[in-house]
């Protein structure tokens, strides 16, 4: 049984009024941090760790089967979900990190974000978790078109229950710095709770963006968890069974969250997505089974994440897609739902037919699926690499000193093949695909102003 929630007083658990059914839902966007899809039980049969509260999202909703993120780490993926653009067209190709000389990405303060938009449609937003995509007031969450903010600024933390990067404390309550005691997980998982039942009975649609550290490493799950695992798999390898417990910790907490929304009332008319920025890290015991690789990498177990969507009023429950879009989608589909001003220029798609079951309404043709990622340090040296997708073929690199691969995905899903030898035409064409997305980016700075630093 999930422990109680935080701080939900009696009142909390009467139910509001039904919604209309023309009106406009809440939206809730749960992102994990380096969640693999293997690490997802409803994604792997016979899986080592389980995800009842996850799985359920899915089993009330829609799973889809093809989804990637942006990018194959953080800042990226964030940067395209709140703009619904391609990462580096706004100016995050790489991680916005804490020192500046480390640093490969600058959210272009011009865009309007996922939360500007809403904002103006009438939503109340708030963000409640981690950033990552600027440091500065003037780049932080209230400064990007938050009305709350409750969580933690910058890429990771050093410690789950210091808080602190680099000694730094980066904990905020809207611009206020914090000392919160706890677990951060348990912390944010409560601040979400106590959003919710600030909504409850209100007409004024919200909109929560919950993004958690968990399972990032370092790979910290509180004590009873990790006994858990162990009692029940007491061969599992240590660093496995660590990390089966930072998931089964967050999967808790993401049931929390849901059952707040049920016991206020909302949850008819609520449209939870759930997802993953990236794939799981495998240095750290993270799984992306079937897929290849991990974390950093531009083959799928990099990029293939977790995606589920729940909205009872409208999603029939246990279905399935086979859509192949990116994390950004969510963007497009929040925009279309609130009816929000469109942004003059936005590379997602909306997912609203798939969702109301009418997928054959989706746009027709063969569409694109870009990624890239900047970074430092002597395997990239400051350079970006790329991959791009269209239709069964994927056109990739791993880092930007290395030959360009090629793989059917159709005929080879597991990209053992490189075939890029044996289907130059093919190669040529979407190379020159991808240059035209490179050149697109490249008009855009990623490193700030000096003053910025």
């Amino acid at each position: 049984m999930l422990r109680s929630l935080c701080r939900l007083c009696l009142t909390a658990m009467l139910v509001c009024p039904v919604l209309r059914a023309e009106s406009r839902p809440n939206i809730v966007i749960i992102l994990a941090d380096d969640l693999g899809i293997g690490d997802v039980s409803c994604y792997r049969l016979g899986a080592d760790v389980q995800t009842p509260y996850i799985d359920r999202i899915a089993a009330d909703g829609l799973r889809f089967t093809t989804m990637r993120a942006n990018a194959t780490v953080c800042s990226p993926t964030r940067a395209a979900l709140m703009t619904g653009r391609d990462a580096d067209t706004v100016g995050v190709p790489g991680l916005i990190r804490t020192h500046a000389e480390n640093t490969w990405g600058y959210l272009d303060p011009t865009v309007p974000t996922l939360a500007n938009l809403l904002g103006e449609a009438g939503y109340a937003t708030a963000l409640v978790g981690k950033w990552n995509l600027g440091l500065e007031e003037e780049r932080a969450p209230n400064a990007r078109g938050f009305d709350f903010f409750h969580g933690f600024l910058d890429d990771m933390m050093d410690s789950y229950t210091t808080h602190l990067r680099f000694g730094q404390n980066y904990m905020r309550r809207n611009l206020e710095v914090i000392e919160p005691e706890g677990h951060a997980t348990d912390l944010f998982t409560d601040w979400a709770c106590d959003y919710i039942v600030s909504r409850q009975g209100r007409e004024q649609p919200f909109f929560l963006y919950l993004p958690y550290n968990a399972p990032h490493f370092p790979i910290e799950p509180p004590e009873v968890y990790l006994q858990r695992v162990v009692a029940r798999q007491p061969d599992l390898d240590e660093k496995r069974a660590l990390n089966v417990a930072m998931v089964e910790h967050l999967d808790a907490s993401v049931g929390r969250v849901m059952e707040a929304l049920e016991w206020t009332g909302q949850d008819k008319n609520t449209l939870v997505f759930f997802t993953s920025d990236n794939g799981g890290a495998l240095n750290h015991a993270q799984n992306n089974d079937p897929w290849r690789d991990g974390k950093q990498s531009h083959y799928d177990g990099g990029l293939r994440v977790p995606f589920a969507a729940r909205w009872p009023a409208v999603i029939a429950a246990g279905t399935q897609s086979c859509y192949a879009g990116q994390t950004f989608d969510i963007f497009a589909t929040a925009v279309e739902l609130a009816g929000a001003r469109a942004p003059a220029q936005m590379d997602a798609v909306s997912l609203l037919p798939i969702l109301r079951g009418q997928p054959d309404a989706m746009p027709p043709g063969e569409r694109d699926l870009y990624f890239v990622r900047r970074d430092g340090g002597v395997r990239n040296g400051g350079k970006s690499y790329e991959a791009l997708i269209r239709g069964n073929w994927k056109l990739m690199q791993n880092d930007p000193y290395s030959p360009l691969e090629l793989y059917n995905l159709r005929d080879d899903p597991f990209e053992q093949n490189n075939v890029i030898q044996q289907e130059r035409e093919v190669a040529r064409v979407l190379q020159a695909a991808l240059r035209a997305r490179i050149q697109r980016g490249g008009a855009v700075p990623w490193n700030p102003p000096a003053t910025a630093h």
